[in-house]
């Protein structure tokens, strides 16, 4: 990819296909996500969606921008579930190893800047 390049978010939504029904066990929905770019040691990455995500995380800070609709992000701290509400527009950044998931009800549209490797589990994490 090449860094020096503009790119259009625009444009690389409407190549997606909307996942309307994301489950933590969903397959095959690889068309309603990509990876705009790389960046360090991960990279960009959109996701177009509405429901429910596994649990993940990540060896560094990852960023998160809602860019169109809204989406509840749950971070673990301290042990605990915390809630936080994105709207459009709107970003949280994930502190790096903090497992985190998402519920969006409604159709989402999202950025990301993600460190990899990530790890990702189905069920709440210990």
């Amino acid at each position: 990819m090449n860094k020096s390049k503009p790119l259009s978010l625009h444009r690389a939504f409407s190549k997606l296909k909307a996942a309307p029904d994301r489950t933590p066990h969903s397959k095959d929905i690889d068309e309603a996500f990509c990876q705009l770019a790389d960046y360090r040691d991960g990279g960009i990455f959109l996701a177009h969606y509405a429901g429910n995500s596994e649990w993940e995380r990540h060896p560094d800070d990852e960023m998160v921008m809602v860019i169109e609709g809204r989406t509840t992000i749950f971070l673990i701290e301290k042990g605990e579930e915390q809630a936080h509400s994105l709207e459009q527009g709107e970003l949280i950044v994930v502190p790096a190893l903090t497992w985190h998931r998402f519920e969006s009800p409604d159709v989402v549209k999202i950025m990301t800047i993600t460190p990899q490797p990530s790890d990702h589990q189905i069920h709440f994490p210990k």
